[in-house]
């Protein structure tokens, strides 16, 4: 059933709502549900087109169509966070079940995003053991392990670091891969290769790569392309940075 709304203002939420949502690493199908779900809980039906940087939504009246709104809005840059994800989901449906007013909506939305994430040095330190855990699934040994901890310790700092200061991400994947291969081949243990291997493993992007091809089989094939191209040039960077260690080091292959 339609409620009352001021469009304008339901017009503002939705756009926060779904920015926010390709923000934190949704895949495309699953934003446009979320936000028609809650337009439909309003009454009101939507058009939504959604690229890598930027959202075109249109809001309408299903029986008067001079009664809508027509946006464009950037996309913003947020780390990747399945929990907002999951949370601002889930609000949809409590919209769409409770028919709660666009006042709670806005509250609901707004705890959401503004909850503490996680502490960044205990991301730190989770990823530094994840990654000696790849090394030892690979076949590294004990002291492999011990040296891929480190230097990703070092190098996941160096890009907590640098994504700080804006710089281009590309320049982060370069020089984050070069620093974590070039502090693992001291030539110590048995497997210094797979050290070096598995070193640069945290920084595979691997939502973009997984999003991308959900996108495309869903039927979203521009941003799905996007994110894929995106992804490859990501994985290019990574490359260059393991390939400066390889130079440098004077080693032909792994």
């Amino acid at each position: 059933m339609e409620r009352k709304v001021d469009i304008q203002e339901l017009s503002n939420f939705l756009m926060d709502y779904t920015t926010s949502m390709m923000g934190v690493g949704v895949h495309t199908a699953r934003a446009v549900r979320s936000v028609s779900r809650i337009a439909e809980s309003f009454g009101y039906g939507i058009d939504v087109t959604i690229f890598q940087k930027n959202i075109t939504m249109t809001i309408k009246h299903p029986e008067d169509y001079s009664i809508r709104r027509t946006y464009v809005r950037k996309i913003p840059a947020l780390a990747i966070n399945f929990q907002v994800i999951s949370e601002l989901s889930a609000l949809s449906w409590e919209a769409y079940d409770h028919h709660l007013s666009l006042g709670e909506l806005t509250a609901h939305y707004h705890e959401v995003m503004n909850e503490p994430r996680i502490s960044r040095w205990v991301v730190l330190v989770l990823v530094s053991l994840a990654n000696a855990a790849f090394c030892r699934l690979f076949g590294g040994d004990g002291i492999a392990m011990m040296l891929v901890c480190a230097a990703t310790c070092v190098g996941f700092w160096v890009r907590q670091e640098m994504m700080n200061r804006h710089v281009n991400h590309m320049v982060v994947f370069v020089v984050s891969a070069f620093i974590a291969s070039a502090g693992t081949y001291f030539g110590w243990g048995k497997t210094p290769d797979i050290a070096l291997a598995s070193s640069v493993l945290y920084l595979i992007p691997g939502v973009p790569l997984i999003n991308s091809i959900i996108d495309i089989l869903g039927g979203h094939v521009l941003i799905g392309m996007s994110r894929a191209v995106n992804a490859a040039i990501l994985i290019i960077c990574i490359a260059l940075g393991l390939s400066v260690t390889l130079l440098i080091l004077g080693l032909d292959t792994l």
